[in-house]
């Protein structure tokens, strides 16, 4: 079953390595969606697919790397909008 979800995640996240990580992962796994860097410190994240997929993929995300602090990870069940790939954006 397909299933879409966007992450806004607080902590020490601001950096290219989690950029790569969650990247890297989504082609891994399967997913589609992006990646955004937000102007108050945040970062979306915006995973879609197979279900257990994006499960798995939210769980990457919510532990980060080793470099990385996660501190607050907030949920939205999204609308499938039917990514082609997963992208880094650039605004």
């Amino acid at each position: 079953m397909k299933k879409s979800i966007r992450l806004s995640i607080t902590g020490s996240v601001q950096g290219m390595f989690f950029e790569q990580f969650v990247s890297g992962n989504a082609d891994k796994l399967g997913v589609r969606g992006y990646l955004r860097k937000l102007e108050n410190g945040k970062v979306e994240v915006f995973i879609e697919g197979d279900g257990e997929k994006v499960d798995e993929m939210v769980a990457i995300c919510k532990r980060g790397t080793q470099h990385t602090q996660i501190r607050n990870v907030e949920e939205k069940p999204e609308t499938f909008q039917d990514f082609k790939e997963f992208k880094i954006l650039r605004i």
